[in-house]
């Protein structure tokens, strides 16, 4: 059975050929994509090709394919053993494989290829990602107060949702919480300061549609399930299309962070290249990632009920009493919240998926084999199987809310949402998230706030491409 001592053995392994098919030529691309968006869904459509071919390694389709991504083969890597050799540098290259097996016009990004698509190897990588961590570690401090003040105004938003209309759009509020925060991080002003005003998410959203609509659906009746596919995965919708949205970011950015941009001019980077890649921070990585982690948050936390609401406000209220107020220290003894946080990464990461292409040949041991991949194969790793693998977690559907508290802390270098395991750091040699300790730091805070507020709540919520859309149904409040 597996447990917090569990180390896989990759040892002895027989060497086996790679399993899978990639079908005819076009049919076979064809095929997989119908079952993936439509016939069988994104898990089922993994889940029985493992069973198929008897392994969690093996070759399939993945989407788009068509004139967007001509190649869609990739070799699967869907356990836990396997997955993590998509971290390894030495061995795989990230060169233009950020979204997938497709590359969007860099004309979506200004005319550069930012940070996010840029391979290790590349000089630049090391200098943009340094410029991250700079914005990062400067306004560390101004974090935790700034977040603070700026969740009040969401939980305000939610409670006259819900005295006005019974209910509140929480996606919406997340949303605008997410963008106004991360501007003001980053530039020290409100994006209601400049031309941006109040439509940052729209403009976010609006630019971040045109640039992974090969990878979603519409949601039309099943009768146009074709038709869709082919016009979704055909040709790349234009960056033309979303131009006037992304100008008014990038010049908001331009005009609110001249701080920011003049370091960056003094390590080395042009203000526009530095506005570019801060554009897709705060667009892709920041409101991107903000607006769908804390959807999947609220799902989980809610789904445990109030049983375990009284748990973590009772853990949360005890500590911040005992240590005056939300302190770092304060956060790190909340040992129920921060598993908690750990626990809604590793069963629904915000990121599913992982690409890389292999810088040489190399041999990938899943549990149960060993098998070859050849230099230049990409290589594709389905995260919800990895962090699931019934191999290594007990259990692994099930929401564990105290998985992560004393001996099985050994389990989170098995969570992998942030491009890289729990246990290890960001660099800029590497290709985690510059703000992964942050973000976890933020979910954790955004409990504590919510808990220190309220005492239990309920809601509905439906599936909704990467994160669910919530409904706020009712908020109870501590007295």
């Amino acid at each position: 059975m597996a447990s917090s001592s569990y180390e896989p053995s990759t040892t002895n392994l027989p060497l086996k050929p790679i399993p899978g098919s990639y079908g005819l030529p076009i049919i076979g691309v064809l095929h997989d994509r119908q079952d993936y968006f439509y016939n069988q869904g994104r898990d089922k459509y993994f889940a029985s090709r493992i069973e198929k071919y008897n392994s969690t390694v093996l070759k399939l389709n993945m989407p788009p394919g068509g004139f967007i991504a001509p190649d869609p083969k990739v070799i699967a890597l869907l356990d836990g053993v396997s997955f993590p050799i998509l971290f390894d540098n030495a061995k795989v290259e990230k060169r233009d494989v950020f979204e997938g097996t497709y590359m969007p016009s860099t004309e979506f990004f200004g005319g550069y290829r930012t940070c996010a698509f840029q391979d290790t190897a590349e000089p630049s990588h090391n200098l943009l990602k340094r410029f991250i961590f700079y914005i990062l570690t400067a306004k560390h401090h101004n974090s935790l107060p700034l977040f603070s003040s700026n969740l009040s105004e969401h939980f305000i938003d939610l409670d006259k949702q819900l005295a006005k209309n019974h209910k509140a759009n929480y996606n919406c509020s997340v949303e605008a919480f997410s963008f106004n925060f991360f501007f003001k991080l980053i530039t020290d002003k409100s994006p209601t300061e400049t031309k941006i005003g109040n439509c940052g998410p729209i403009l976010c959203q609006t630019w971040l549609a045109a640039q992974l609509a090969p990878l979603g659906t519409a949601g039309l009746p099943k009768m146009f399930n074709c038709l869709e596919d082919i016009l979704l995965r055909t040709v790349p919708v234009p960056a033309c299309t979303v131009k006037s949205s992304y100008n008014k970011l990038y010049q908001g950015l331009m005009e609110a962070g001249t701080t920011v941009l003049d370091e960056a001019e003094k390590m080395g980077i042009t203000r526009e290249e530095a506005c570019h890649n801060l554009a897709f921070v705060l667009g892709f990585n920041a409101f991107g990632g903000l607006s769908n982690q804390f959807p999947i948050l609220v799902k989980w936390v809610g789904l445990g009920g109030p049983g375990l609401h009284k748990k973590l406000a009772d853990e949360i209220r005890a500590v911040v009493k005992k240590k005056g107020g939300v302190t770092f220290a304060a956060l790190d003894e909340m040992t129920l919240t921060k598993s908690v946080v750990y626990e809604v990464m590793r069963i629904e990461p915000t990121v599913p998926y992982q690409y890389a292409r292999a810088r040489e040949d190399l041999v990938v041991s899943s549990h149960d084999a060993s098998f070859k991949i050849k230099k230049g194969e990409m290589i594709f790793g389905y995260q919800p199987f990895a962090t699931k693998d019934p191999k290594i977690f007990e259990n692994p559907e099930e929401f564990v809310a105290e998985r992560f508290i004393g001996d099985g802390e050994k389990l989170l270098k098995h969570v992998l949402w942030s491009n890289g395991r729990e246990t290890d750091n960001a660099t800029p040699n590497n290709k985690i998230c510059p703000a992964k300790n942050l973000v976890v730091l933020w979910c954790r805070l955004y409990l504590v706030e919510f808990f220190l507020r309220y005492d239990t709540y309920t809601f509905d919520f439906k599936p909704f491409g990467v994160s669910p859309r919530i409904t706020i149904k009712s908020l109870s409040k501590s007295k």
